[in-house]
């Protein structure tokens, strides 16, 4: 049932974008026989999307709204049980739509992978979403719904086993292949720009609790490296022989992950300590190349900004693709994620998600798609939680049910 006054059940903001396009694909192929309206500045572009997809889409309205004009985002929020907001990088624009939204009641979804963002949407919206009973779910994407299920998941089946809490978790990316991703470029980009001009956003960047609901109520475990250079030994028995580096999107992960343990009072461990790798290998050269994959991430997250700013204003922009556009491989795209983790009785557990789908793109659909359709066709089984929220405290084991009838291969194995 609509909420009162309600006209739309999901706006997908965004849609004239690559990805907000794919979304609304989804969405539209779903067959979930929800009213859904596409959202953006042009008419004629929302008019030509809505065009390409055919059948029941041709009749789903069409809304102006815009993040410089504030009134439009409240109408949107006003109309709309979940706005699914695909407009990036989200630390430019997502603040005001997460205000309309957090201020009507109204469910938001995104794709958000950057820190500054989500720890100013915590400290602006969180309270007054909780009141109004709005649930904002970040990084509802392959950033971070990998991450944060997989813990999920591997949690759940230690307090089945009565195996204890989750101890040392580590995330290893296992393999990849997807398209270049405009969005995600500018992102980068613009949180080079942040940290350099901003020594609190430094700060932010180098606290592994950034995200916490509550900083001080978080264990002192020491040191939490980002990016660990490790031999895959030292992670699992089954991974003897490879070397990882660290991953690039860690620096976002580990922090929505250590919040849904914040979030859900604990439920991973007092001790739980989390880490994310890329496998780099194990020809003679991998530790060598892992080394110098970390130290340029580090670099270009430290100092990057410093050299963009010695650029002719503009070059920077004209270089890079533009937010909206991107590459889609299609099934030729793939991603497997293995979780492993050893809980406070040692026992061991591995967690796997896999997509035969490009990650930042159709899989990226599908994993924000089944977000938002969980939020809204499952209310009545979601957790009694509102606010700033992660995909696994707001609905974790909604997800759980979602992802495999679309095809995402989840799989949760005890080792010796």
């Amino acid at each position: 049932m609509r909420a009162r006054g309600r006209d739309i059940d999901i706006t997908v903001f965004g849609a004239t974008g690559y990805v907000g396009s794919l979304i609304a694909g989804y969405l539209a192929r779903s067959g979930s026989g929800l009213r859904i309206a596409l959202g953006g500045r042009s008419p004629t572009r929302l008019e030509a999307v809505r065009t390409t997809l055919g059948g029941r889409a041709k009749n789903w309205p069409l809304i102006l709204a815009d993040v410089n004009e504030p009134g439009s985002l409240e109408a949107m929020a006003s109309r709309s049980r979940l706005v699914l907001n695909a407009v990036g990088p989200y630390t430019r624009y997502g603040p005001p739509v997460v205000a309309a939204c957090a201020g009507r009641g109204t469910d938001y979804v995104d794709l958000t992978g950057e820190v500054p963002f989500v720890r100013r949407s915590i400290d602006q919206s969180h309270r007054r979403a909780r009141d109004s009973g709005a649930r904002i779910v970040h990084s509802c994407g392959f950033d971070s719904i990998p991450s944060d299920l997989t813990v999920y998941v591997l949690s759940r089946r230690a307090a089945a086993d009565q195996a204890g809490e989750l101890a040392a978790t580590t995330l290893v990316l296992r393999d990849y292949s997807g398209g270049y991703a405009g969005g995600s470029v500018a992102t980068m980009v613009e949180l080079m720009r942040l940290a350099s001009s901003d020594a609190a956003v430094r700060r932010m960047l180098d606290d592994p609790y950034s995200l916490s609901p509550d900083r001080g109520a978080e264990p002192d475990l020491g040191y939490q490296p980002d990016l660990p250079l490790l031999p895959g030994r030292d992670i699992a028995p089954e991974l003897a022989g490879l070397w990882t580096s660290g991953y690039v999107m860690a620096l976002y992960n580990t922090r929505c992950v250590r919040r849904s343990n914040a979030l859900m009072d604990w439920a991973y461990g007092r001790r739980f300590r989390y880490t994310e790798t890329l496998v780099m290998g194990s020809f003679p050269g991998a530790p060598l190349v892992g080394a110098m994959f970390n130290a340029g991430i580090a670099t270009a997250s430290r100092f990057g900004g410093h050299y963009l700013r010695l650029l002719p204003t503009g070059l920077v922009d004209r270089m890079t693709p533009a937010p909206g556009t991107g590459n889609d491989m299609g099934v030729r795209g793939h991603y497997r994620v293995e979780t492993y983790a050893t809980t406070t009785t040692g026992r061991r557990y591995r967690t796997t998600i896999a997509q035969a789908a490009d990650p930042g793109y159709s899989a990226t659909a599908v994993l924000a798609g089944e977000s938002a359709l969980g939020l809204v066709l499952d209310r009545d089984r979601l957790p009694d939680r509102h606010g700033v929220l992660t995909p696994a405290a707001a609905m974790g084991d909604v997800l759980l049910e979602r992802l495999p009838a679309a095809g995402v291969g989840l799989e949760t194995v005890g080792l010796r």
